[in-house]
């Protein structure tokens, strides 16, 4: 599976569990981890949580292998690494004071209206 497609599963599985401001950068060009970084928000640890395991769950459906899942357990910022496509679940504060798309600005957002429902 391609990263696009890993991308595109990765958006609908955070949509599907009330993900919110979900954004994906193309990091390809910038980065040497990945092709792809998403970044969302929730409201609360178990939120976060349930985030992660959709993600992860999706993942394992489609044969998408998990390298590895970092931050679980306190549930403020989780990291899925998916390869070609790194996810990251923040808890709205975490996630403004990490501010990673300032962080990566030089990466180009993709286009994932069409992944999440209105």
């Amino acid at each position: 599976m391609g990263s696009k497609e890993i991308l595109t599963t990765v958006v609908k599985a955070a949509d599907d569990k009330r993900a919110e401001d979900i954004v994906a950068l193309d990091v390809a060009q910038v980065s040497l981890l990945a092709d792809y970084f998403v970044i969302m928000s929730a409201n609360s640890k178990r939120q976060v949580q349930a985030i992660a395991d959709a993600v992860v769950e999706e993942a394992h459906k489609t044969d998408i292998d998990v390298r590895r899942i970092e931050g679980k357990q306190t549930g403020t910022w989780v990291l899925v690494d998916l390869g070609d496509v790194v996810v990251h679940i923040f808890q709205k504060d975490q996630r403004q004071f990490y501010n990673l798309e300032k962080l990566w600005s030089q990466a180009p957002l993709v286009n994932i209206d069409a992944w999440i429902e209105a």
